[in-house]
């Protein structure tokens, strides 16, 4: 039987949590919701984004799921809490996956402006000791540029030398990406980093935490070219499946849902 799994996130970030999981296993049906009709979740207010989380947990609550994976940082930091409460299931999340692997002393964190504000990767990460110091970077146009087709590359150049050159200073030695948006652009964010820095997906960190509870069944094919995976979005249905096609490279049925009820 394939584990049944919910992935959520405001646009497009999520893909990276999805591609971190099918190149993982294949033993999963995923359903996948897409708040496009609210993206970008980073320069939301604490309350609006909690009671997001609310509408979310509830909508996923009917879906029969064995796991959900929290994709969207922005409500991992504000309001975990939440969606733990309202579901009776296990919830992987990326902020926590990836604190637990960490180790060297200076590390920087990019994220929206929602998540560096709650400090939850900078407190759970310095939490731990050992002289680890975390410095953050809100850097709140990425979410919006990403999100866009074609993406706008020289944009993004200009905004990471921007978020990027006060970081540096700090004599850090990993970044993590600390939005699930930000590993769709990890070349060029790459090319803008000393080699001698390490940029960290926390959607790895989080598939290998989910495959430790969940085993994956050995006689499911990797290769399989057609994921059982289920499209949901609030909003920009043709959009959306532009993008699904752009950055999955398949062809899936796009589900309108409405969550403001």
């Amino acid at each position: 039987m394939k584990l049944r799994l919910g992935i959520f996130d405001s646009g497009i970030g999520g893909f990276t949590v999805l591609n971190s999981l099918l190149n993982s296993r294949r033993d999963v049906e995923v359903i996948y919701l897409a708040d496009l009709a609210r993206n970008p979740y980073g320069g939301k207010s604490l309350y609006e984004i909690r009671n997001i989380a609310i509408q979310i947990s509830n909508w996923f609550r009917e879906k029969n799921l064995d796991a959900l994976l929290v994709a969207c940082n922005t409500t991992n930091a504000c309001a975990l809490d939440l969606l733990q409460g309202n579901l009776n299931i296990p919830c992987f999340d990326l902020i926590h996956s990836v604190s637990e692997k960490v180790s060297v002393k200076n590390i920087g964190v990019i994220a929206t402006n929602a998540t560096i504000e709650s400090s939850t990767y900078k407190n759970l990460i310095e939490r731990r000791g050992n002289g680890i110091k975390v410095y953050q970077q809100a850097c709140p146009e990425f979410v919006t540029e990403i999100e866009k087709i074609p993406i706008d590359i020289s944009k993004i150049n200009y905004l990471t030398d921007i978020y990027f050159n006060p970081l540096l200073k700090n004599n850090i030695k990993e970044i993590i990406l600390g939005c699930s948006h930000y590993p769709l652009i990890y070349e060029t964010l790459r090319k803008k980093t000393p080699i001698n820095i390490n940029i960290i997906d926390p959607s790895i960190a989080l598939i290998e935490k989910l495959n430790n509870y969940f085993q994956p069944v050995k006689n499911f094919s990797k290769s399989d070219n057609d994921p059982n995976i289920e499209f949901f979005a609030t909003g920009k249905i043709d959009e959306f499946s532009l993008k699904v096609t752009n950055w999955l490279k398949i062809n899936k049925k796009i589900s309108f849902v409405n969550l403001q009820t």
